[in-house]
């Protein structure tokens, strides 16, 4: 995958939206309500593909390098590995769905749809990890860790989309490569 300076420095900015979004944090037992899926899904529909995935990889390995990136300005392995890690990684393949679905399809009915596809992976992944390092059933997981948030996140991404669809007609970002 070729990069160019513009792709690494776009990408970089979005990391830091993200993590500037993450600061946005409601309390709640196990997982915090923050804004990090708003930024992930604006990250897929505005950058695309490559760009959107590489913003939220060099968002993940800023974390893993124990930069405060995280919610609650918190960073490091332990946080990935952790039982709220299952949501992190997955945010560059939650990036890298959108993107290529906002690229290819401009209809807003088929970016939401992927966005629900993408939390789901989301979910799924961060729900299995807690339910593994917490030592809980995997719906107990879901109880905890994804219920609380389905309405939340439903707004985030029809936020994103309608955000997201506006930023990319106004600013020319080049199509994925």
């Amino acid at each position: 995958m070729k990069l160019s300076t513009k792709d690494i420095v776009i990408s970089g900015l979005f990391a830091a939206i993200t993590a500037v979004l993450a600061q946005i944090t409601i309390p709640f037992p196990g997982v915090p309500f923050t804004m990090q899926v708003f930024a992930v899904t604006l990250s897929g529909v505005v950058l695309g593909a490559k760009r959107g995935f590489l913003s939220q990889i060099i968002y993940v390995l800023l974390g893993a390098i124990g930069l405060p990136v995280f919610a609650g300005f918190s960073g490091g392995l332990p946080i990935i590995v952790g039982p709220t890690g299952g949501f992190i990684i997955t945010f560059p393949i939650m990036a890298l769905i959108v993107g290529y679905v906002s690229y290819k399809f401009k209809d807003i009915k088929y970016i939401m749809s992927t966005m629900l596809i993408a939390i789901i992976i989301n979910y799924t992944v961060g729900a299995a990890q807690y339910a593994l390092v917490a030592n809980v059933g995997f719906l107990k997981a879901l109880t905890i860790c994804c219920l609380p948030f389905v309405v939340v996140d439903l707004i985030k991404i029809s936020l994103a989309t309608v955000i997201g669809c506006n930023v990319k007609k106004r600013v020319n970002l080049c199509v994925m490569r």
